[in-house]
């Protein structure tokens, strides 16, 4: 993915900086904290993440909004115990309606988003998993390795939208999509695992590479450039690698990714890029919300052109 919008499934939601959060009413502490949210009748698959902190007496938020980066709110409010969420520019005297309002029933976030090509959206909200410790570098025990792409068949995979044409072939052994095909889905669930994957990027090109289908670990042509979180292997727009460790574009690569509950060490060609990284929440285009369930590997195809050579996930054991 690669895109600097913070929101871009709603028109209004645009900016990049946020200004000072307001004062809020009591009741704000069953909001606080994050949220993994979940459409409740969704159209097709995506997922919203929410977290609320309190700063003194002022409230302040950050959202990720479908797809795109995580951003900061303008307003964050609760009053007549409702949470309301407004973006940059649009708070009062602006706007005095909120894009979001939610309210606490037994536990949950029952909150409507409004605005936008999606119009009103009903979603449940529910908090994150209690992480038991992990490390990713501790010593594991693997299961037998899957291999999601063996050079001959895209058997393994499924397409993330069915009304859309796939735009993926397979030319000598290797797995190379055309500008703007569908995104990949295994039909393997993985929960802790190893990825290792052989890929190459065209120049200028981008594509992401997401674990359990939630998390996007970027993939990008920037070889020769400062290290960021929207560049390559970044946990994206989350966590930047420790290094830049691109090769150029249409040069081989190789990854691996040893996940374990919500830890994550990333190697790009050789060198450490995320050592035992904490995964904070979902990153943009995750197909769900539900952070503590298994989830597939998913491809993103609907960017630019990449090409695979191998995949292969090994399941660790004991967790």
């Amino acid at each position: 993915m690669r895109t600097k919008t913070l929101f871009p499934a709603l028109a209004f939601l645009a900016g990049a900086a946020a200004g000072p959060a307001a004062t809020h009413a009591a009741g704000e502490k069953p909001f606080l904290g994050k949220w993994d949210i979940n459409p409740v009748a969704p159209k097709g698959a995506f997922a919203y993440w929410l977290e609320v902190k309190q700063d003194g007496d002022k409230l302040s938020g950050a959202f990720l909004n479908r797809g795109g980066s995580v951003g900061p709110l303008e307003l964050v409010k609760v009053e007549n115990n409702e949470l309301l969420l407004w973006t940059k520019g649009k708070q009062p005297p602006d706007s005095a309606s909120p894009f979001g309002r939610g309210k606490i029933v037994k536990g949950k976030l029952e909150i409507t988003f409004t605005g936008g090509k999606f119009g009103e959206t009903k979603c449940l909200g529910e908090r994150p998993p209690m992480w038991k410790k992990a490390d990713a570098n501790a010593k594991q025990k693997y299961g037998k390795p899957v291999t999601l792409f063996d050079g001959k068949s895209l058997d393994g995979w499924g397409f993330q939208d069915p009304d859309k044409p796939g735009g993926w072939v397979i030319v000598n052994g290797t797995l190379t999509n055309e500008a703007h095909a569908n995104n990949l889905v295994s039909k393997v669930t993985f929960k802790n695992f190893k990825a290792e994957a052989e890929y190459n990027i065209d120049k200028g090109s981008n594509s992401g590479f997401y674990v359990r289908g939630r998390y996007e670990l970027q993939i990008l042509d920037d070889a020769g450039k400062p290290a960021e979180a929207l560049g390559h292997m970044a946990i994206y727009s989350r966590l930047p690698p420790s290094i830049n460790a691109s090769k150029a574009a249409g040069e081989w690569q190789t990854m691996e990714a040893i996940v374990v509950g919500n830890k994550v060490t990333v190697t790009l060609n050789g060198q450490k890029v995320h050592d035992n990284a904490t995964l904070e929440g979902i990153t943009g285009g995750a197909m769900d919300a539900r952070e503590g369930e298994p989830g597939p590997i998913l491809i993103q195809g609907d960017h630019g052109k990449v090409s695979f050579r191998k995949i292969v996930v090994t399941p660790i054991l004991g967790n």
